[in-house]
């Protein structure tokens, strides 16, 4: 480490106060390469200058260190303090710290809003810190590459990620933390940012309000929040130099998304995918290299983050839609916390108005995934027949349950060679009408190819137990038995709704459970009690029923009852009471009560 020496500077000639300060204040300056608070810390810096490292002063100009330790202990204990200092540090910021700061800044709002709604302002000011702190790092090394040229460096920053607009970073509004109006200034920052950055972040502010009276409170508690809440995120440097890895901020991001639909309830469902069943339904369709992948319902983003970090590839492209405003802000800013600033996330009614069209037709897909509601009611049916992509060819979904709208659209927004797998409730298994005539042409059109029952109260919300449909435009199963044109045939039913973990209030899927879903399904094959593969004539005969116990037999049979030796039980047993009660009697007569 350098020790701070300095150079001489000539012979000493008499100066006025104002001179002298002026003189040292360089000689600091261009020793540490940062300002100094105030003269008299720059007075102790030069006494003792050969004696404290260079480092450890920089550390020190923490006022709280100083007055904890004094200056005569720091320059006589200098060895031990700098090896301190070196593990200090070397400590990156983790995602665990990271975690624990902001959830400790939901108290801010606990008690005062839903935290389906609370989740907004927390993860719009990480966002806005984080953009704020790559902004101040970046700047900070133009200035050094440029030597303080202001224009080269504002032509460099213009092509950065993010624009950082003057009064509308994290550090102005920090030092504006005791404003009258601080709700009205962030809200100004966030316009200003959004304006800045019109390309990626457009409309993604639109939809939260930090001077909102019914939300925050009356001007002085809407004050007194949100300088609560800018003074727990400024305990966190997020610079990029300061952090673990590149994907802490983005999982950290999720983290909270997580935990919010965990106290978020019924609500939750609207936002987010359980982390374990985003994992397990990626793994089944499968992305890889150059696919197009895309979420027509896809939340906060999380499911299509998952299936992205299946594909161990840069090469791919994300695209999605979501018909919450406040949900789709989250998915903007949780693909630009997680590099993928690429991804096309609209913000439309997937149903009645997809957003993804090419030539004024629905744009094709490698890989879709979807959670959509389960049974949405009211989803449009009324408009269905006159739908301009021909979606729904093969039958009207009933009004009151929108789950076959979904897999339809899903299945025509595959290309000839695509895969999609979709959560939904039992019911599309087995409910007839209108479902039970798409569902069969599905199966006759040879598109389905696995059903997979999960564990109920896996999802926020609802206890009910779900499943996993995956369909297949390319069916085709090496070594499974294939028809005349090469296509599989069959369909693997897995019941794994009774392997789980179980949780205070949700259940949860662990690495084995969906190891072992992902290897049955790989390696297509039938195992006693957990899964079977189907033959289309099979399905034929239950009349295009997949309700998942007509395939896998998961009975366990009892173990047979030995009349004779439960008879001679039962004998003996009765014997013993009477015994017991003969010497209850007994004791009884000698202390005299049955005289």
């Amino acid at each position: 480490m350098e020790v701070g020496t300095l150079k001489k500077e000539g012979p000493q000639e008499p100066q006025n106060i104002s001179t002298s300060k002026k003189r040292l204040k360089n000689i600091v300056v261009r020793h540490l390469k940062k300002k100094a608070l105030n003269y008299s810390f720059m007075v102790r810096m030069e006494k003792y200058r050969e004696k404290i490292p260079m480092a450890m002063i920089n550390f020190l100009q923490e006022d709280k260190w100083r007055k904890m330790m004094g200056w005569n202990f720091i320059a006589s204990n200098s060895s031990f303090i700098t090896k301190k200092l070196q593990l200090k540090m070397n400590n990156k910021l983790s995602q665990s710290t990271i975690n624990n700061t902001v959830w400790k800044a939901c108290d801010t709002f606990r008690g005062t809003l839903d935290p389906a709604q609370y989740k907004d302002y927390i993860l719009t000011m990480l966002f806005v810190k984080y953009i704020s702190d790559v902004h101040k790092e970046k700047k900070e090394e133009y200035q050094k590459k440029y030597k303080g040229d202001a224009v080269r460096i504002d032509r460099a920053l213009k092509h950065e990620r993010f624009k950082m607009p003057e009064n509308s970073s994290f550090d102005y509004l920090y030092e504006n933390r005791n404003a009258d109006n601080l709700g009205e200034l962030i809200n100004i920052a966030l316009e200003n940012i959004e304006e800045e950055n019109r390309a990626k972040l457009e409309k993604v502010f639109r939809n939260i309000d930090f001077n909102s009276e019914p939300n925050l409170g009356q001007t002085k508690d809407r004050n007194r929040r949100l300088k609560n809440l800018l003074n727990d995120f400024a305990e966190l440097d997020l610079r990029p130099s300061n952090l673990e890895d590149n994907d802490v901020i983005g999982d950290s991001y999720e983290f909270l998304i997580g935990n919010f639909a965990s106290d978020a309830g019924k609500k939750a469902g609207e936002f987010y995918t359980p982390k374990q069943v985003s994992t397990l339904l990626a793994k089944l369709v499968e992305p890889k290299e150059e696919d197009r992948i895309y979420d027509p319902t896809c939340g906060s983003g999380s499911l299509l983050l998952k299936a992205a970090r299946e594909v161990g590839s840069p090469n791919f492209s994300l695209s999605g839609q979501e018909v919450n405003g406040s949900t789709w802000a989250l998915a903007r800013m949780n693909m630009f916390l997680h590099g993928r600033d690429n991804a096309t996330i609209e913000w439309g009614d997937t149903l009645n108005n997809p957003l993804h069209k090419e030539n004024d037709a629905l744009k094709k897909f490698d890989v879709v995934v979807a959670n959509p509601p389960f049974s949405l009611d009211k989803w449009g049916a009324e408009d269905a027949s006159s739908d301009q992509f021909g979606r729904f060819w093969r039958g009207i979904p009933p009004k009151s349950k929108g789950d076959y709208a979904f897999i339809t659209h899903m299945v025509e927004s595959l290309n000839e060679h695509g895969r999609a797998g979709v959560v939904l409730p039992h019911g599309v298994l087995f409910r007839g009408s209108s479902e039970g005539k798409i569902r069969k042409a599905l199966i006759e059109e040879n598109k389905l190819k696995a059903v997979i029952g999960l564990p109920a109260n896996l999802f926020f919300g609802t206890g009910i137990p779900a499943c996993i449909l995956i369909f297949d435009k390319d069916h085709v199963i090496r070594g499974a038995k294939n028809d005349e044109k090469g296509n599989n045939t069959q369909v693997l039913f897995i019941d794994a709704s009774r392997e789980y973990e179980n949780g205070k209030n949700q259940n949860i899927l662990r690495d084995q459970d969906i190891d072992k879903i992902f290897q049955t399904y790989k390696n297509w094959e039938t195992i006693d009690k957990y899964s079977y593969v189907a033959t289309i004539d099979e399905i034929r005969e239950n009349d295009y029923n997949l309700n998942i116990p007509r395939y896998v037999d998961t009975f366990e049979e009892e173990e047979p009852i030995d009349i004779a030796a439960t008879q001679q039980e039962i004998a003996r047993i009765k014997d013993e009471i009477n015994a017991v009660e003969k010497q209850m009697t007994d004791y009884l007569t000698e202390l005299g009560f049955n005289q």
